[in-house]
Formats: structure tokens, C-alpha cells, sequence
């Protein structure tokens, strides 16, 4: 991944004005958006295309959060295949809720047993997890095709799961999160042509454009889903209604295929987050990507004025602004990035993600940071193997103004972080910042977080 991704350094040298760039995660491949709103911060969950996949070959899911919407912050893998007893393979589309103080991952994986997918849960007391299942089997394991779940709490307290490909079912969850109503059982859902639309060959499986991938919303008094309609390659669309349940109509189509840097599939995932609507969704725009390796992206919408939503266009340079700015003066991570040339990351036993493989000329950037009336000094912990590198902190660009260079030096061994300081120029107001790394090379260095310290 990281030989592919130093390709995109040009992308990034531009202005402050420029706004968010898409895929909004480059360390390695992403799809199946599942953004989730708590605590006034974003969370994102992911699944996770390994490097090189002919296949959907993905083992683990992933977790990044952002309060500002164009800075994300990697959180790691909170659950992986080796977390289910009964799963062997295929960590397809999950998504995540919040519930009394809990939060709840619903996933789908191949059950080696049944020769098939499941879907199952698995619990936190974190939304960055780590996520445990309460028992040794799949919450559902009714179907072919049981994929994709999408899981939704209702005004009066009813929870839903819905899932499916080429059919879509829903049961009605218990208020424990990992049971669900046997009396009623599993719903399917009638895929008529008047609620989901059709497609070019309607067959007995596939009578109508519903493909996968559904996402339950609900806006006001209208009811949402979204899902990837009309075959392979796959559009979004969806459909209304008045309650969770439907009855659904179709609504039209919310993205065309991708035509240019797409995937032939593609995954929603829908939020309102401090008065702006976003559409998650997912490409193959990075470089080697493709079907089988994808990468999230997000654009923001207006809702029309009747409630339906508006033809949204994919972008490569991205149209999120921020919607707040980063304070520097406390606590940053390191992975916390909007826009990466080179770098990836891993989690370190000592102090939890970081920064690693870096090398000669990698740089990561920040976005809308407020720097006040000005820094003073920068310090960063850093792990170095060796001494002799160094920090360029610049603003703006990739070779924007220089307004500070932090030496790196070695501890005692490759293990040992070490606070590392540099004086800076004042610069004061809202700037992107650039951490480019000079005279560094691969595995050598590791960056965990940075600040400044304001004058005085």
C-alpha cells in the first residue's frame, strides 16, 4: 500500500481554501462506511480490503472518529474474524449503535459450519472497542445471503436489523441488542417494483433494483433506505415511508455508478452532524485500488425541501469543509490525519496507534488548525532507531512556509519514546499544517502524538 500511496503527493500541495480530499483514509484500503454520531464526535466504522485482494478478502474491521469532519483519527482494528468462534472468513459490511451506555456491532462473516454468511453481534463498553460477542454463534443464520446488516433504534425504543442480499429481511431486536422478537421472526421484505424501483433483467431473485447493503434512517417523519441498487455495477438509491417497518416507495437515485475511479460496488451510510447531512460512501480511487480494494469517502447534502434526497456527485477532490477547527495546543495523535503522502500505521504494545514506515520526503497533513496569536514550540514523541532525522512543520502545502524543523534524535533503544522539541515561528490564525519527514528512512521512525505550546 504504502509504495502506491506515495504517488499522491502532488494532490496535496495547494492552498489553504483547498477543502477535504477523498478516499478520506489512505493508510490502507477501506469500504462499507458505517458512520455513527455520539458524544458529538463521528465514529466510522470500516471494513478493511487487504492489500493486493483479487477477492472481498477482509479479516478485520476498523474504527476512526473525527469532530471536525475532515480530520480522521485511526483507532485500530476493535474487532477481527478471530473474535467469533464460528467465523472463518469474509469480514463483510458491519455497523455500530449505542444503547444504554453500550455500544453494539452487528457484523456478517462466513460460518464455517453452515458454508455460508451470519450475521452476528458483538458488545463494548467503548465505540473504539475492543467489541466481545456475548455467545458462540451468530445472532442470525437464516439464509443465503444473510449480509450487510444495518441496525436503527426508533423514537419509541424499537430496534431494528435489517440486512440481506438479494433479499432483505429485518427482525425486530429485544431490548437487550442481541436477542430478537422469535414470535415475529424473521421479516422479508416485499421487493416490489412501486417501493425499489427495477433493473434491466428482473429475475425471481432479484425482482426489483435492491441489491444489498441497506441503511435504515430516519429524518423528521420520513423513513429511509438506502442500499446499492441495479446489479454490477452497482448505483445508490432509495426508498421512503412512514414508519421502520415501510410500507416503502421508491425515491430515486442518490449516486450514479462511479465511472472513473469506482468500484463496481459500492456501500451508504447516512448522518446529520452539527447541521450538515453526509453521505458516506466508497471507490477505488486510490491508487491500485479497485473492486476488490476500496476506499471511504464522504460527501456533504442538502435534504430537498420535501424531505427526498438530491442526486449527490461523487468527488475526487473532496467538498467537506471543517466544522470546527483543531486546537494544537493540546494533545494531537499522530494518526490523526486528513490527508497522508506515504505513511501508514500500526498499533504499538507501549502507547496504542502510531504512526509508522515512514520514509525520506513522507508527510502527513492536518487540517484547519487554529493556531491563536501563535506557537512557540512544537514537541512530538517519537520513537527513532537512529538519530539524524528531522520534522519540517510547514503551513499551507507540502513545501509551504517553514516554520519550524524538529531534530529527531535516537533513546536508548528503538522502543523508547522520547519527547522531542523545536522552537517555531509565531504564526498566528487557521492554517493546514504539513508534518514532512526528512532524512528518515522505513521502520526507522515512529510518531504517537504532537503539540504546541503557545508564547509565554
Amino acid at each position: 500500500m504504502k509504495s502506491l500511496i506515495v504517488t499522491l503527493l502532488g494532490l496535496l500541495s495547494c492552498a489553504p481554501s483547498c477543502l477535504a480530499v477523498n478516499p478520506i483514509i489512505q493508510t490502507l484500503f477501506t469500504a462499507d462506511p458505517a458512520p455513527m454520531v455520539y458524544n458529538d464526535k463521528v465514529y466510522l466504522y470500516t471494513t478493511h480490503d487487504e492489500d493486493g485482494s483479487t477477492w472481498f478478502t477482509m479479516k478485520d474491521w476498523r474504527v476512526y472518529s473525527s469532530d471536525d469532519m475532515v480530520n480522521w483519527t485511526d483507532h485500530g482494528s476493535p474487532l477481527s474474524l478471530d473474535d467469533f468462534s464460528w467465523a472463518s472468513k469474509d469480514a463483510w459490511a458491519a455497523q455500530c449503535i449505542e444503547r444504554n451506555g453500550k455500544f453494539y456491532f452487528y457484523i456478517c462473516a462466513h460460518h464455517t459450519e453452515l458454508n455460508r454468511m451470519a450475521i452476528g453481534v458483538a458488545v463494548s463498553d467503548s465505540p473504539t472497542g475492543p467489541f466481545v460477542p456475548p455467545f458462540d454463534e451468530p445472532l442470525v443464520a437464516a439464509h443465503w445471503g444473510d449480509i450487510d446488516p444495518t441496525v436503527f433504534i426508533d423514537d419509541d425504543g424499537q430496534a431494528y436489523l435489517y440486512w440481506g442480499n438479494p433479499h432483505l429481511w429485518y427482525v425486530k431486536l429485544n431490548e437487550d441488542m442481541i436477542s430478537y422478537d422469535r414470535e415475529l421472526g424473521v421479516v422479508q421484505v416485499p421487493l416490489t417494483q412501486e417501493g425499489f424501483h427495477t433493473r434491466e433483467e428482473v429475475t425471481e431473485e432479484r425482482p426489483s433494483a435492491y441489491e444489498e447493503g441497506p441503511w435504515l434512517y430516519k429524518r423528521e417523519e420520513l423513513y429511509y433506505m438506502l442500499y446499492p441498487a441495479g446489479g454490477v455495477p452497482e448505483h445508490l438509491a432509495y426508498s421512503y415511508g412512514p414508519s421502520a417497518t415501510g410500507p416503502w416507495q421508491y425515491g430515486g437515485v442518490i449516486m450514479e455508478v462511479i465511472e472513473e475511479g469506482g468500484a463496481f460496488t459500492n456501500h451508504p451510510g447516512l448522518i446529520e452532524y452539527k447541521g450538515n447531512a453526509y453521505l458516506f460512501y466508497h471507490n477505488g480511487a486510490l491508487p491500485g485500488g479497485g473492486g476488490f480494494n476500496r476506499s471511504v469517502c464522504v460527501e456533504p447534502f442538502e435534504f430537498n425541501a420535501d424531505g427526498s434526497i438530491p442526486l449527490i456527485e461523487p468527488t475526487r477532490e473532496g467538498v467537506v469543509e471543517a466544522v470546527a477547527w483543531l486546537n494544537p495546543y493540546r494533545r494531537v495523535e499522530a494518526e490523526t490525519i486528513a490527508w497522508t503522502g506515504g505513511v501508514e500505521t500500526e498499533r504499538d504494545a507501549q502507547v496504542g496507534m502510531v504512526v509508522t514506515d515512514i520514509d525520506d520526503g513522507d508527510f502527513i497533513r492536518v487540517r484547519s488548525v487554529d493556531l491563536g496569536e501563535g506557537p512557540a514550540q512544537f514537541t512530538a514523541s517519537i520513537a527513532a532507531a537512529e538519530s539524524g532525522g528531522s520534522i519540517e512543520i510547514r503551513l499551507d502545502s507540502r513545501d509551504g512556509t517553514l516554520i519550524g524543523t524538529c531534530s529527531l534524535e535516537a533513546g536508548n533503544s528503538p522502543d523508547d519514546w522520547v519527547m522531542q522539541s523545536c522552537d517555531v515561528a509565531p504564526i498566528t490564525g487557521v492554517h493546514d499544517l504539513y508534518f514532512v519527514f526528512e532524512k528518515v528512512s522505513q521502520k526507522q521512525v515512529r510518531f504517537d502524538f504532537w503539540k504546541f505550546s503557545k508564547q509565554g
